[in-house]
């Protein structure tokens, strides 16, 4: 008899622990997991990161809680995107946010099911990653970081009223780099302003080339440029020397030297992938989603800068940057 009841006690505590472990099974696969895959640090970048995290948590999604987030980043080294972006897709990602185009381009190489919401991608449908930036199809949307160049020239052109030759430095491998400068090239020949190019291969090349720059052009504009934002010390040590102002197309790059822009931001950047991705993760469909796009820039001022290089400061300029935007000091 006491050794019927000792099986009897057996069997509900294996049932018992059984269950439990079905039930963390389970509990374990309805929470989300999604992979980040970013191609570097820098400040720009790194924004957009903390503006996904910081929206998740606003909308309920607390990482280690109730959803899991794997973070990967290349650190600056292409050869390692495809490598993370195929473990994101082997780990079961529910969906994976890519920030910048070479990211997000490693993703969808790796995946044509798995949701893919883009972080900072100038021109999604000329990298290749979406039909039509309006009606994507498949399973990629997101957020574009282009920046309003219209808006930018007619900044530079308020700074600088006798310009007579504008620089723009570019990142002939960075597809979104590329489409900055013909989006600047296109407005500089709308506005009449004479435009000189220059591209880099990679940041080694920064160096060298943009003091050939600066000493043939009166001022330089950067586009969305990852390169450039990563090794802005470098361009911002030139400019200096040449006492030659820079236009950056990221407030981020105003702050480390720059003088002035009407930037994307950033940090909403991230706030708007986010909001994608719970649409995404509570049903709604990618290829439904169109692209998003920032139509209207932050005013960001660096006065300090401005100040340094001897530039008047448009005065409506430096009360919208004070009033709507940042001024660093």
């Amino acid at each position: 008899m006491k050794r019927m009841y000792t099986l009897i006690a057996i069997i509900f505590v294996f049932l018992g622990v059984a269950f439990f472990t079905e039930n963390n099974q389970l509990s374990r696969q309805r929470i989300p997991k999604v992979g980040v895959l970013t191609l570097m640090h820098h400040p720009a970048l790194d924004q957009i990161y903390k503006g996904y995290v910081d929206e998740l948590a606003r909308e309920g999604y607390h990482n280690g809680k109730n959803i899991k987030i794997e973070y990967q980043n290349a650190n600056g080294d292409q050869s390692n995107l495809k490598t993370m972006a195929a473990k994101l897709v082997d780990d079961h990602s529910s969906l994976i946010f890519g920030i910048t185009t070479p990211a997000a381009q490693a993703v969808a190489n790796s995946t044509s099911r798995t949701p893919i919401v883009l972080g900072a991608v100038t021109d999604p449908k000329g990298a290749g990653l979406v039909k039509n930036n309006q009606h994507p199809g498949g399973n990629i949307t997101g957020v574009s970081d282009q920046a309003p160049i219209n808006e930018q020239l007619r900044l530079i052109k308020e700074f600088m009223p006798r310009l007579k030759t504008l620089g723009v430095i570019y990142t002939s491998s960075d597809s979104s780099a590329v489409a900055g400068y013909h989006q600047i090239a296109r407005e500089c020949k709308k506005m009449g302003i004479s435009l000189k190019a220059y591209s880099i291969a990679n940041s080694n090349d920064l160096n060298q080339v943009s003091e050939q720059m600066l000493s043939q052009v009166d001022a330089v504009i950067a586009p969305t440029d990852n390169t450039i934002a990563g090794a802005m010390q470098t361009l911002v040590k030139n400019a200096n020397a040449a006492n030659k102002p820079i236009f950056p197309a990221a407030g981020t790059m105003v702050k480390q030297g720059g003088v002035a822009t009407y930037s994307v931001n950033q940090y909403d950047l991230g706030v708007r992938g986010a909001k994608m991705t719970v649409a995404i993760l509570k049903g709604k469909k990618p290829s439904n989603m169109p692209i998003e796009f920032v139509r209207h820039g932050q005013p960001i001022l660096n006065l300090k800068q401005a100040r340094k290089l001897g530039l008047n400061v448009p005065q409506h300029f430096e009360h919208e940057a004070r009033t709507k935007g940042v001024i660093y000091k």
